[in-house]
């Protein structure tokens, strides 16, 4: 294998695929990226057996086609550090990879591209397109409350829901739940329910960015696929069932809360520094058009302050986790928020006052 590719064009997917290799790895070959050389084109593959990118980078001038894996972070470590004057040169003798760019050499160990793993392909049995900057709303309205390593192992992802008008994305960790949709004709005869792990959303969201380009998506039994320019992601799917959302959104709540989103954020990052560091809770006492903030921890520190709601209604105490309510903040983008609660042991609704394309839940505590 021999060719020449500018650095700039081999920096920019390199640093996409490292990002899916992990760096403890139980298969050597798992570390490295796959380089193939051929049509004046070189694809990069990088996988973890769970998640897998492929990059396309044309034109390149290949003098000799051909096939390797290298180290994938040393590789892109070399290229970050080059400078962008003089293209950089691959050449594949025995099994090293030299790289050479101006009077910099560098001289690789590789491992035969016979070994590295290839996600299988299937029958896909869903496709549909939507714009990038909408899959990437969704995906940042929701993604935060995925659990991390929770035994109920369908929760450590999130779901993908598409029917005929809508796709939907839900996530939750058992304690606060995030669900976005955007309206679409997807074509789409029967409702289907997919569930995404956590590392194969954060990678793809990685990759889209906030434009109305399409991004393709191919969902099968086993994987989802997502085609997002010169790249195709590809993701093993979660088997299990995800919860019944619909039963856990709280309905009938007769308190409506309007508040500045900002400044209700700010209030509730003020009070929790002096939480339990442990449960982060605070204690919230609404009144008429106030709405009040406590926290205390075990050094006997209190914090207190306050900030100005529209509410008409009844009093009410109710404890949260501060740390879900300002992550429900950080994720809606309005600056009128909305709070529905009903009494101190049942969940609160939280979303924009004008805008019903996210919506969150958060259970109480008791404090």
């Amino acid at each position: 294998m021999k060719l020449t590719i500018s650095r700039e064009s081999l920096l920019t997917p390199l640093q996409s695929i490292a990002g899916v290799v992990e760096k403890k790895q139980t298969m050597p070959v798992l570390s490295n990226v796959l380089l193939v050389a051929e049509d004046n084109s070189l694809i990069l593959t990088g996988t973890n057996m769970e998640v897998e990118l492929v990059g396309r980078v044309t034109p390149v001038h290949v003098d000799q086609p051909g096939r390797i894996t290298v180290p994938a972070r040393k590789l892109s470590d070399i290229c970050r550090a080059l400078g962008d004057e003089a293209p950089i040169e691959l050449v594949l003798e025995g099994d090293r990879l030299h790289v050479r760019c101006g009077a910099s050499h560098f001289t690789l160990s590789t491992l035969p591209a016979e070994h590295f793993p290839n996600v299988e392909d299937e029958p896909e049995s869903f496709r549909l397109e939507l714009p990038q900057k909408e899959l990437r709303r969704m995906f940042d309205a929701t993604a935060f409350a995925m659990a991390q390593q929770d035994v109920r192992y369908y929760l450590n992802g999130l779901l993908l829901e598409v029917d005929s008008s809508h796709i939907r994305t839900v996530a939750t960790d058992g304690h606060r739940l995030a669900m976005a949709h955007v309206e679409l004709d997807t074509g789409c005869a029967e409702p289907r329910q997919v569930i995404v792990p956590r590392k194969g959303v954060l990678e793809l969201s990685r990759l889209l960015d906030d434009v109305e380009t399409p991004v393709t998506l191919v969902i099968g039994d086993n994987h989802l696929r997502a085609t997002v320019g010169s790249y195709t992601f590809t993701s093993k799917l979660i088997e299990g069932k995800f919860p019944d959302y619909n039963r856990v959104i709280p309905r009938g709540g007769d308190k409506i809360v309007l508040a500045d989103r900002a400044t209700l954020k700010n209030t509730l990052q003020r009070a929790g520094i002096l939480s339990h560091e442990n449960i982060r809770g605070v204690r919230l006492n609404l009144a008429t058009n106030e709405l009040q903030v406590f926290a205390n921890n075990p050094d006997q520190e209190q914090a207190e302050d306050a900030l100005s709601v529209d509410y008409q209604g009844e009093s009410l105490q109710i404890g949260f986790n501060v740390g879900y309510l300002v992550d429900v903040m950080n994720a809606l983008d309005e600056d009128q928020v909305k709070l529905t609660l009903s009494n101190p042991n049942s969940s609160a609704l939280i979303e924009s006052q004008n805008d019903n394309r996210c919506l969150y839940v958060v259970m109480p505590m008791r404090l």
